[in-house]
């Protein structure tokens, strides 16, 4: 009897057991990238508190990035700071390649969207710059 590729593929796989990669492990990989992107001032919770994004550190960044999967495919939604003064479009453009690059290197599965919420603002002290 023979199998068609698809399938003995898929038979291997099983053979060989399964990796899981959790949605916290991603979202760590993917709050990495996005630390390194410049006019980033950090990751940033899902709801404003009292009207004010709140930036989380580093070891809580997975509470600002929902990480979705759809037919191994992966989706991802980052909640952001920006500097005051970037364009803003940019930065989020920057985002979503360094985003993407990062978690396809690490896992090989397909990133189909990287979407960025920006939360706030933060404005530098001018002698900060």
């Amino acid at each position: 009897m023979q199998m068609s590729q698809t399938e003995q593929t898929a038979e291997q796989r099983q053979r060989r057991g399964k990796i899981e990669v959790s949605p916290q492990a991603i979202g760590t990989i993917a709050g990495r990238a996005v630390s390194e992107c410049y006019g980033v001032v950090g990751i940033a919770g899902k709801r404003l508190r009292n009207g004010a994004a709140e930036l989380l550190p580093a070891e809580r960044y997975h509470q600002g990035i929902e990480v979705q999967f759809s037919n191994e495919q992966i989706i991802i939604d980052l909640y952001v700071v920006l500097e005051y003064g970037l364009r803003i479009s940019e930065i989020a453009h920057n985002i979503m390649g360094n985003v993407k690059f990062a978690v396809e290197k690490m896992l090989g599965v397909p990133v189909v969207q990287v979407n960025v919420n920006v939360q706030g603002l933060r404005v530098s002290a001018p002698d900060a710059r």
